[in-house]
């Protein structure tokens, strides 16, 4: 591969080669029969929460509920696992390409950490501002564990390692685990070829193997998400659509910064005056918008950066690299999330534990490569909410209305992608 400041050209793109090498499955979600059954099974049960159901009827529902959202769960761990092996590995792959890469690769981290302090900082101002409404505190199951606890400075330090990788899986502890993979990701990248293949074989194995069971499970989200909404109707009645309504716009404000950040980035590393940055990028906006696929935007994305005049080797080098490796609005958005239902759970959620969901949403984002966003909400979110004591129940109701959210988080990404490939592009220079 090229050193120094030369860029593959298209043909020898070290992204694409990277991208084809850790294809996973593709799967198709039944969003639109998702978000149907959460509005119906809402309707039912606000409908019928002054009516004296049968006990049996109303267990019969939870457990319905129940076991989709244990099934959901019992996939997160192995999958976080392998996608981190693999999103990690190709990071440090692409990272071998040269200085432009190397550059890359920092956006791409500044960019992630950026939007995770943003978030800490000023979700729970605009939580203060615009409160929840307090039927949102139904989304919350009963018995749900909310843990929400700080550990003393020597404590934290002892947990970064487990002892036993085995025993943390057991326990859900997300923050040893991560590193653990991390480091385990690092250590591959320095084995000998053929050995570090033959485990990347396997960690492809085991994710597709994942993503297939959570592909089942999600297909039966329709019956899922529709016994959870109705015990939470009958629970929250009819404010629970409002409180949906507003956990939509509050989240989605946290994509809205990282998308205005793309333009001052561009501005401020590429050069290029934001008028100018935004009528050559509007197009490859457009296809974002209405395919929510920041790689069927891709084609838009190398057009957007012709208009503004980017070296083609730049272009065609950064662009596949990003659509493979890098969420821009994944560490706003996630942590946001997890701070959202934090809040609906009464958890309190210290500095530190923001700091520990911001390190593990970063490196999390690495790991949700080329997934379909039902899936990548629930294995990148999932690991954030456990790492900071928060409950992971509404999630499985929340993954039923991502397709408004997901509008505004390919939005930040595809606009973002092009102001970090004009920044790289200018460094050049």
């Amino acid at each position: 591969m090229t050193g120094g400041n030369a860029l593959p050209t298209g043909s020898e793109t070290n992204a694409t080669a990277v991208e084809q090498r850790f294809q996973l499955v593709t799967i198709k979600l039944p969003v639109v029969a998702t978000f149907a059954a959460l509005v119906l099974g809402l309707a039912a049960g606000v409908s019928l929460s002054e009516v004296n159901l049968p006990a049996w009827v109303t267990e019969i529902v939870s457990v319905i509920g129940t076991l989709w959202l244990r099934a959901l769960q019992m996939t997160i761990i192995p999958l976080v696992a392998s996608l981190l092996v693999l999103g990690l590995t190709q990071m440090i792959e692409a990272a071998s390409a040269g200085q432009a890469a190397q550059r890359f690769i920092l956006l791409v981290l500044g960019v992630a950490i950026t939007g995770g302090l943003f978030t800490a900082l000023a979700f729970p101002l605009l939580l203060e501002a615009f409160q929840i409404p307090k039927d949102a505190a139904f989304f919350i199951a009963d018995g749900a564990q909310v843990s929400g606890e700080v550990p003393g400075p020597l404590e934290f330090l002892k947990s970064l390692v487990a002892p036993n990788i085995i025993a943390a899986a057991a326990e859900t502890a997300m923050l040893p685990l991560t590193i653990f993979f991390a480091l385990f990701a690092i250590a591959l990248s320095r084995l000998p070829r053929h050995q570090s293949e033959s485990l990347l074989g396997f960690f492809h194995a085991l994710a597709n193997a994942m993503l297939l069971i959570i592909g089942w499970v999600l297909w039966l989200a329709p019956i899922g998400v529709a016994a959870l909404a109705f015990g939470v109707g009958m629970r929250a009645g009819s404010g629970a659509f409002a409180a949906l309504a507003h956990y939509i716009v509050i989240v989605s404000a946290m994509g809205g910064f990282i998308f205005l950040l793309a333009y001052g980035l561009a501005w401020a590393l590429g050069g290029i005056a934001p008028w100018r940055f935004a009528g050559a990028i509007l197009p490859a906006q457009a296809v974002a918008v209405s395919t929510q696929s920041s790689l069927a935007s891709l084609p838009a994305m190398l057009d957007s950066a012709a208009r503004l005049k980017l070296r083609p080797s730049t272009a065609e080098f950064v662009l596949p690299l990003a659509v493979a490796i890098f969420r821009a609005t994944s560490v706003a958005m996630n942590l946001a999330v997890a701070l959202y239902v934090a809040e609906i759970a009464g958890a309190t959620v210290s500095m530190p534990l923001m700091l520990i969901g911001i390190g593990v949403a970063v490196i999390i984002s690495v790991g949700s490569v080329s997934l379909p966003g039902s899936i990548s909400f629930v294995v990148s979110i999932g690991p954030i909410a456990i790492a900071m004591g928060v409950p992971v129940e509404p999630l499985a109701l929340l993954v039923a209305v991502e397709m408004i959210p997901d509008i505004m988080r390919t939005l930040g990404n595809v606009t973002m992608n092009l102001a970090v490939t004009s920044a790289v592009d200018r460094s050049q220079d």
